[in-house]
């Protein structure tokens, strides 16, 4: 399917991590999900190859390129079959360490996750009582002497059990002594083993798809201040730039997704054949499948707007929102037209089509919904009174 008349400057990695998931076909990825397996050898691969390192500077072991890079791998890896989600976040929390870390923290840990030695994988912000309300966290790190006492509880916090680092959101200053419910958070980067070994447990959750996610629970866990990412107390703005590379990473894997469902439907509506001809000369398979293209077309082009806004360090949120949406829309259409175009095979767990389906299903809700980001829009686009 050709997708732009325009040259790709990121078309040679396309092509490598192409090969790359060749390797990795639907039996690898449906044999993992009956089990809820982790894709151990997929993320070993990646790392080998070095696209995991995508985003760490050429100084600490990494490759040193644009989020527009990382955006095409992760896009790839979804258009090929596959599901980027075992490892995205060590692209998008790479950020926050990379831009607010100290120059100690960067020098001992990147280089490590550049060779694979260290995984960076866990991102633990979101909790059972506060949802998407992030300023309203409860998991409290007290100061004391030099180092910090964490307690409390992360929940969607997706790949704890298969990662060595853990970038953690925590209040530091109780909400009552905030001027606003933003202040007073802060940012540590948190060793698993260590921690584990304090008191720190996890909990898998399972779910409708196999995304390796759980509860990680603090009981009265010491950490060093030495793991306190920049200043006390201004952790929140810290993760606002990785909240945004996170949805343009996210809309480009839906827009893998959207690829994939169309080219396997596309290619199931030319050989099927039905009342004496292909089921794809029939308008009604037509065009439904026309109308998930180009609301694909259309979120890649925000996708793609959103990616050079965060390169250029320019104001990106409201991009980054819509992008996130629309590709998510854009996916979900694909995959709808997709399983209707194949019928009763499309719930056969051999085409990967319900897979797909179930895997990009979730971008509807995560990493944020699309009614949160309606409401972005409209309070910080347009202008209208906030809702929340």
């Amino acid at each position: 399917m050709t997708d732009t008349p325009f040259a790709d400057p990121y078309a040679d990695i396309r092509d490598a991590v192409r090969q790359l998931c060749a390797d990795f076909p639907g039996s690898y990825w449906r044999a993992l999900d009956r089990d809820h397996a982790y894709p151990t050898e997929f993320v070993a691969a990646l790392t080998e190859a070095g696209y995991l390192a995508a985003l760490i500077p050429e100084a600490y072991g990494g490759s040193g390129l644009p989020l527009a890079a990382a955006a095409a791998i992760l896009e790839e890896i979804h258009a090929s079959g596959g599901n980027g989600g075992a490892c995205h976040a060590q692209m998008y929390v790479m950020g926050t360490v990379l831009r607010h870390g100290s120059e100690a923290q960067k020098a001992e840990v990147l280089p490590k996750v550049a060779d694979g030695r260290l995984r960076l994988q866990a991102f633990g912000v979101t909790e059972p009582t506060s949802g998407t309300d992030t300023g309203a966290i409860r998991t409290f790190a007290r100061r004391d002497g030099d180092r910090y006492i964490i307690s409390g509880q992360k929940i969607w916090t997706s790949r704890a059990e298969h990662s060595d680092l853990m970038v953690l959101l925590a209040r530091t200053t109780p909400a009552a002594d905030c001027a606003r419910k933003t202040d007073g958070l802060s940012v540590f980067l948190i060793d698993m083993k260590a921690a584990l070994a304090e008191g720190m447990s996890i909990r898998p959750i399972r779910t409708m798809m196999n995304h390796a996610t759980t509860e990680v629970f603090f009981d009265d866990v010491p950490v060093p201040a030495s793991t306190l990412i920049g200043e006390e107390g201004k952790g929140f703005r810290y993760i606002l730039s990785g909240m945004n590379a996170e949805r343009i990473l996210i809309a480009h894997e839906c827009i893998g997704d959207a690829r994939w469902f169309l080219d396997t439907a596309t290619a199931y509506a030319k050989d099927r054949e039905i009342f004496g001809g292909p089921i794809g000369r029939n308008q009604g398979v037509q065009f439904p499948l026309a109308k998930a293209y180009a609301e694909m077309r259309a979120a890649a082009l925000m996708s793609e707007r959103a990616a050079s806004l965060y390169d250029a360090g320019a104001p990106c949120g409201a991009e980054a929102n819509m992008a996130k949406m629309l590709a998510a829309d854009a996916s979900w259409a694909a995959g709808n037209a997709c399983l209707q175009t194949h019928g009763g095979f499309g719930f056969a767990e051999e085409f990967d089509i319900e897979r797909k389906f179930r895997e990009t299903r979730l971008y509807q809700v995560a990493p944020v919904s699309t009614n949160l980001i309606l409401s972005y829009i409209a309070t910080h686009v347009l202008g209208l009174p906030r809702s929340y």
